[in-house]
């Protein structure tokens, strides 16, 4: 169990999920491919200094996760070491670029609001500053586990009604189409790496010192017109980027 980091107490963040996420980053870097199982129970909770029930929780909450299975007689198996792999490509969608690799995937939206362009959001979407925007804050989650989190804007003009078809469908492809816009491509993806703040570690359910791979992209029409300008924060111990040509 060596590199297994120690909790957090008095941090906001619930000792269960703190250990959940050390026991993912653990199965992820292979800390336990000699016996394909997670220390039993016991061990865990004196690493941890917690008792068996906050180690139970974590354990539940990664079976449901699908990454460990209890297998009775035996203690606990692991089902899935791998990061979710998320290529980036011309056509980059999150649904169908994790398609096979998690059983369900959702899009919940957390706000909305009509507001004016800075001059950074107007240089990706080749707008004037001033020009109004709609934001959209998301997030995104594969067979419950929270992946991303993003904020993007989007020309108000075109896509007025984005917030409203984003929360109906979960969907940004398929709001874009049910507004008009059939297909689009990724003309540009900057990729970056940061520490989580507060707000990331609440909405993905992340614990303190959690690092972040931020993407900033723009997408466009057909014709080169920029249609959605995104910063999205991703997990990263549970997505890695395949970039695709």
């Amino acid at each position: 169990m060596a590199g297994l980091k120690q909790v957090q107490r008095q941090t906001g963040v619930a000792l269960w999920r703190q250990i959940a996420d050390r026991i993912r980053e653990a199965i992820t870097r292979g800390a336990y491919d000699e016996t394909g199982m997670v220390p039993p129970e016991t061990a865990l909770a004196e690493q941890f200094g917690v008792n068996r029930h906050t180690v139970r929780s974590a354990l539940a909450a990664l079976a449901q996760e699908g990454i460990v299975r209890a297998v009775q007689g035996r203690g606990t198996l692991i089902e899935r070491r791998e990061r979710l792999n998320f290529p980036i490509s011309k056509r980059t969608r999150f649904t169908t670029g994790i398609s096979g690799q998690a059983r369900e995937t959702r899009g919940f939206l957390l706000g909305a609001a009509e507001e004016p362009a800075d001059a950074e959001i107007a240089r990706w979407l080749k707008m004037r500053a001033g020009d109004t925007v709609i934001r959209l804050e998301t997030t995104r989650e594969a067979d419950k586990r929270p992946v991303s989190r993003a904020t993007s804007w989007f020309p108000a003009a075109r896509f007025g009604d984005i917030a409203e078809t984003y929360r109906k469908t979960e969907s940004i492809t398929k709001a874009f189409a049910l507004l008009g816009l059939q297909d689009y491509v990724r003309a540009t993806t900057e990729i970056t790496a940061a520490h989580a703040d507060a707000g990331d570690i609440a909405d993905l359910e992340l614990t303190p010192g959690a690092i972040l791979l931020i993407t900033k992209a723009m997408n466009t029409d057909l014709d080169g017109v920029p249609v959605q300008y995104s910063i999205t924060r991703f997990a990263a111990d549970r997505v890695q980027f395949t970039i695709e040509n």
